[in-house]
């Protein structure tokens, strides 16, 4: 079980929270590298300093924003951080994204030929992590001797996970054939997830692997309030409506009305506001909130929870949306389906 960190809480808030779910069990942290607001590193850094046992994983970093190499030196600089986790592995994981629009466009990088980028960048930084000179020469990926040069310390292999981001599903099938694991999209329903895990093992299948030797974790909205159920339904409808209004290819893989996307676009402006989400909530049904999230009571939650879970997922991380994260730490704890 995990939590999803993106920009909804303070960030002092997030760290105390972190050590909050570590003392309840919880296994791994994702924090987002959301829009332009806050930096995973950054974040990741602060959690793996701030807690004792908990694996941190970006979710998910762009690729369009780094070189390889550095990328693979940041993660080796975590990892030394972190220190290794109970198993042994180290605490931290890289999850990477092809980023999306519009805001790859409006910063002036280009997302040409995701598919073959996101191939490129996975293979070399696996091979950096080896911690031999490695040499690739790609379209996008451009190596020439290169090794993560350690001179003092440690210089063994780095045993970090790498996850890709994937929604579509020729990213879902690289996935399964050249990453440790998917880490599967928020916001769509359990049909989507099914087919999903499926497209991974088809990829997985083309590298000699199978569905059960890649890990699934898949980021989840958790509304929940066994107080006021009907307002955590509200707030489920604005993340919702941020989606529909920014993220459309998001919303087209949760199934979601072409119609009600465009008339929320014309609501929700970019960077959208909070207020332009609770402008655009009003459009969104109860039934949309429920068949993409686990919102209403803990019981509630729990039950949708477990439903994903027999979609395919391997770890579900929840992401808290309410105010008050402990109470989703608190139904979740020692919680199996």
């Amino acid at each position: 079980m995990a939590l999803y960190f993106q920009d909804k809480h303070p960030i002092g808030y997030e760290i105390e929270m972190a050590r909050y779910a570590e003392s309840k069990g919880f296994s791994e942290i994702w924090q987002a590298d959301t829009r332009l607001a806050r930096d995973c590193v950054v974040m990741m850094s602060a959690l793996l300093t701030s807690t004792k046992r908990l694996k941190i994983a970006s979710g998910v970093l762009p690729i369009y924003t780094r070189n390889p190499a550095v990328i693979a030196a940041t993660w080796s600089t975590m990892h030394e951080l972190g220190g290794l986790a109970p198993d042994g592995g180290s605490r931290v994981m890289l999850g990477l994204g092809a980023w999306w629009e519009p805001i790859a466009t409006r910063v002036g990088a280009s997302r040409r030929k995701p598919l073959s980028a996101m191939r490129e960048y996975v293979e070399a930084i696996k091979a950096l992590f080896t911690m031999e000179e490695v040499s690739y020469q790609g379209e996008f990926v451009h190596l020439d001797r290169v090794r993560l040069d350690v001179a003092y310390g440690d210089a063994s292999p780095r045993d970090i996970g790498v996850y890709i981001g994937a929604t579509g599903p020729k990213m879902l099938e690289l996935t399964g054939e050249i990453a440790d694991g998917a880490m599967l999209n928020y916001v769509v329903p359990t049909d989507y997830i099914r087919d999903a895990v499926s497209r991974v093992g088809v990829g997985a299948a083309r590298s000699g692997r199978t569905i059960a030797d890649i890990d699934r974790p898949e980021l989840l909205i958790c509304c929940l309030s066994d107080d006021d159920p009907d307002k955590a339904l509200t707030v489920g409808k604005t993340l919702v409506a941020y989606y529909l209004g920014t993220e459309p290819h998001i919303m087209a893989a949760s199934g979601a009305d072409p119609e009600l996307i465009e008339r929320v676009k014309e609501v929700v402006g970019w960077p959208a506001t909070e207020a332009d989400y609770l402008k655009a909530a009003p459009l969104i049904s109860d039934e949309l909130v429920r068949r993409v999230m686990a919102a209403g009571t803990a019981t509630q939650c729990r039950d949708k929870v477990a439903e994903y879970i027999e979609a395919g997922v391997t770890c579900p991380v929840l992401y808290p949306l309410m105010d008050d994260m402990k109470p989703v730490i608190d139904s979740f704890a020692g919680w199996s389906p």
